[in-house]
């Protein structure tokens, strides 16, 4: 019988991850709660085969940094990252702390199973690339992975000057990205793209630190 943590802040996801894993043969929902903080101290007392975690929980406290934990005091579970956040450094940042895979919500239930099964198998179940999502009419691969590194640093609060010499550009080039992100959205600013951007969770700003 496989133990499965659910660690999920949105009552009604958690009450469809609770059904899922319920009613899957072999499988038996050990401990489920809204707060990642708890996750690593429930998996010192608590007999768990597989945590799926979400990435943004109650609090806004981190699931990465408690997958981090959880990874290092017991290698032997395997843990499923869950997230509707699409942010290109979601996935990067899981694979770092040690998840064994991501599950973006997105895709339904039958491929959430399906990563489970390979994952408890010791596959490493990962994306290619996020999801491509619409904003305002715009579908956000029309933007460069470098122009999403510009904004995510410019939404952080660096400075042109700053963002340029961490990714080794001029401080025009810069501006201009920013600009021709502006134009390709039809965006009336600066500021609407970046609104917009956090509303669509292309870009993530509310998790706290691991």
């Amino acid at each position: 019988m496989i133990r499965v943590m659910i660690v999920e802040d949105q009552k009604l996801v958690r009450s469809l991850l609770e059904s899922y894993i319920q009613n899957e043969d072999g499988y038996q929902l050990a401990v489920s709660i809204p707060g990642a903080a708890e996750a690593p101290i429930l998996c010192d007392t608590e007999d768990i085969d597989l945590v799926l975690m979400d990435v943004q929980t109650e609090h806004r406290e981190n699931g990465l940094a408690a997958a981090k934990k959880i990874r290092k005091a017991h290698p032997e579970i395997k843990i499923v990252v869950a997230t509707s956040l699409i942010d290109t450094q979601v996935l990067a940042r899981a694979k770092a702390v040690g998840a064994d895979s991501l599950w973006y919500k997105d895709h339904g239930t039958e491929e959430l199973m399906s990563v489970v099964k390979r994952t408890l198998v010791g596959e490493k179940v990962f994306p290619d690339i996020a999801p491509t999502i619409e904003m305002e009419g715009t579908m956000s691969d029309v933007f460069s992975p470098r122009q999403l590194d510009i904004l995510r640093l410019y939404i952080k609060g660096f400075t042109y000057q700053e963002i340029a010499d961490k990714l080794g550009i001029s401080k025009n080039g810069v501006r201009w990205n920013l600009d021709d992100m502006v134009e390709k959205g039809s965006f009336k600013s600066r500021e609407a793209l970046v609104a917009t951007a956090i509303e669509n969770k292309l870009m993530v700003t509310t998790l706290k630190d691991e």
